[in-house]
């Protein structure tokens, strides 16, 4: 007898080969029946033991996202100044773009917080919203000065100060690539008559144009999951909530439904410490806990209450750092002597955590 309900949606996944696994059943059943996208998501790694009560499911997320985020992978490029992700336009490859669509459309039917760090224009340009030259700051700060210095300009000499033309230099693979805004626009220059059209074209192409078939394969797989009424019902703010949780951290109200096992209850002297030193902590050091224990810096909708988190004593008092199960929010903590101790070990630990949450 199957572990899984015929009304599942079931992956069979290879560790060694997980984004190659995953594809080739989506694509499976992209062929026959795209409505086994919107049934319950249950995960086998092929070789394990185990039925998936959720766990399993969660860190099938974990793993992929964080490949497919990868720098080596190449899909995305990382902005060191907002920390956010942007789609690569040299990649060539749209079948993992409607991969990852279909990840975060399957994330939000099964209740499923990812660490994705994208930029508002990325949900904006999801639900079929105008973007425009604004909207490039989340994007890349730096051009966006740029282009906003050129935009307030006021001087006769423009060409001369800039040397700007109707055309956009990029690298790609360590070469100089370039791309004509208009039509032979390497010989048209930029200047005061024309500059508020360079700025419109060259947001555009940064927003639109360049990523155009990575977007579409993205959003294709997207709408395998999420399609009809939830563009109808739902806001950009709030699909970015429904995929990266909610950013407002109420420790209280964990603390109010934190359960506890292996010997810890509410009223054990290590407990009183620990949430003692959870209180005190800024509110960087809180993501990161969070983080380290959740495998994301965001509580699920509707706040923290709403998060299933476990601590479990661990062994004995020791210099131990703590540990976690980020699929099954489960903290485990060595019952420490000493409030301080208590506090400089899961700092460490959380500040040495590897990885980045889901990803």
């Amino acid at each position: 007898m199957s572990l899984f309900n015929r009304g599942d949606f079931v992956l069979h996944i290879e560790r060694e080969h997980l984004v190659a696994s995953a594809l080739a059943q989506m694509e499976l059943h992209l062929a026959k029946d795209v409505l086994q996208f919107k049934k319950q998501l249950r995960v086998k790694f092929e070789g394990e033991e185990g039925i998936d009560e959720g766990g399993v499911q969660k860190e099938f997320f974990q793993l992929i996202v964080r490949e497919l985020f990868d720098a080596n992978f190449g899909m995305f490029t990382l902005n060191k100044e907002t920390n956010c992700y942007w789609l690569s336009h040299t990649s060539e490859d749209t079948k993992e773009f409607l991969l990852i669509g279909l990840i975060l459309g399957l994330a939000i039917y099964n209740g499923v917080i990812l660490d994705v760090h994208f930029p508002t224009v990325l949900y904006k340009k999801l639900m079929g919203c105008a973007v425009g030259f604004d909207d490039v700051k989340e994007v890349e700060p730096t051009i966006w000065k740029n282009l906003k210095a050129l935009q307030e300009y006021k001087g006769d000499d423009m060409e001369t100060v800039f040397g700007l033309n109707f055309q956009v230099i990029y690298d790609y693979y360590g070469h100089k690539n370039s791309c004509n805004l208009i039509e032979n626009g390497d010989n048209i220059p930029v200047n005061q008559s024309n500059k508020d059209k360079y700025i419109e074209l060259y947001s555009k192409w940064m927003l639109e144009t360049s990523v155009e078939k990575q977007f579409d394969a993205f959003l294709t797989g997207f709408k395998y999951v999420c399609s009809g009424v939830f563009f109808e019902i739902f806001r950009v703010e709030e699909v970015e909530l429904l995929i990266c949780g909610d950013p407002d951290l109420d420790f209280e109200e964990l603390e109010r439904v934190a359960l506890y096992d292996g010997g810890f209850d509410a009223d054990h002297e290590v407990i009183k410490n620990f949430w003692d030193v959870i209180h005190s902590l800024t509110h960087e050091e809180k993501k990161k806990f969070l983080f380290f224990t959740t495998g994301s810096d965001r509580a699920p909708i509707g706040g923290l209450k709403n998060l299933r988190f476990i601590i479990t004593k661990h062994g004995d008092d020791s210099d131990r750092l703590p540990g976690s199960h980020t699929c099954f929010n489960v903290l485990l903590l060595p019952p420490y002597g000493t409030k301080e101790k208590l506090r400089e070990r899961l700092l460490l630990a959380t500040e040495n955590a590897v990885g980045f949450g889901m990803l």
